[in-house]
């Protein structure tokens, strides 16, 4: 079998590797969805789902600054990468200590839908990959027979001091785009995610605010702070702390990612 990472590079797999590290928070819950949780020999310290599976596995470090020669101890015939969570440094390191490195970088639903099935080819469980797969096309397909106009200007923070939103070219902001929202810093320009300040997340009068619990750790404390804010959303209450991982991670949590925010976005 022959598949291409995201960095254009093929690889040619035999059989399906055996022992796998994973560097994605994201993709290990999704390794074992797809059944393939037997093969993991090494998670990241934020590797946390699914969590009794998880608990005895050896932690490689962060997905900033992975233990090399940890994950070179654990002799994996593959390392699962991705090109925003980790650092190119750490993979062109891992390349040249003789490891196999796949690299990933969805960009948006159907580069993670893709990404999915090409999860279920590598660990020869194509058909559960494929379930998976279907089940997110089914909701897209779904709400897209329910859109809506106008459609909900929705902004999502991911962090605090500096101010910053989900800007465009991202898998949340394609998201948002999938379960009906429009995101007012999707196309100005300024990256995949801007520093703003308060004035301009005014000014982007969102009718929909929301506040994921990760990357930062946004809570009750700065939901009260911004109902405060001059803006339609938080004059109908509509500011909302959302589960950080349901815009962030691929996998097996996006039909719930589509729900939910639909459910938020009808109001």
């Amino acid at each position: 079998m022959r598949v291409s990472d995201a960095l254009g590079r093929e690889h040619e797999f035999a059989a399906p590797p055996r022992r796998i590290v994973s560097l994605v928070p994201s993709w290990t819950e999704t390794l074992f969805a797809l059944g393939a949780g037997d093969r993991v020999v090494g998670v990241t310290e934020f590797c946390v789902h699914p969590a009794a599976q998880l608990a005895a596995l050896p932690r490689v470090g962060g997905t900033k600054n992975p233990d090399r020669r940890a994950i070179a101890a654990l002799a994996p015939d593959l390392v699962l990468a991705n090109q925003e969570e980790n650092r190119q440094r750490d993979v062109e390191r891992l390349l040249a200590a003789g490891l196999r490195v796949f690299v990933t970088y969805a960009r948006s639903v159907s580069g993670a839908v893709a990404e999915l099935r090409t999860l279920g080819r590598i660990t020869g469980h194509d058909a559960e990959g494929e379930a998976l797969a279907g089940e997110v096309e089914r909701r897209l397909a779904a709400l897209a027979a329910q859109a809506r106009l106008p459609r909900p200007r929705v902004v999502a923070l991911v962090w605090r001091e500096p101010l910053m939103a989900v800007g465009g070219d991202t898998f949340a902001s394609d998201l948002i785009a999938c379960a009906g929202g429009d995101n007012p810093f999707a196309a100005d320009g300024r990256g995949r995610y801007p520093r703003i300040d308060e004035r301009e997340l005014v000014l982007a009068a969102p009718d929909v605010l929301l506040l994921p619990t990760e990357p930062y750790a946004f809570g009750d404390a700065e939901r009260r702070e911004y109902l405060g804010l001059p803006c339609p959303a938080a004059r109908s209450g509509r500011v909302h702390v959302l589960e950080g991982e349901l815009l962030s991670w691929y996998g097996p949590r996006m039909p719930r990612a589509l729900d939910t925010l639909a459910r938020l976005f009808a109001g």
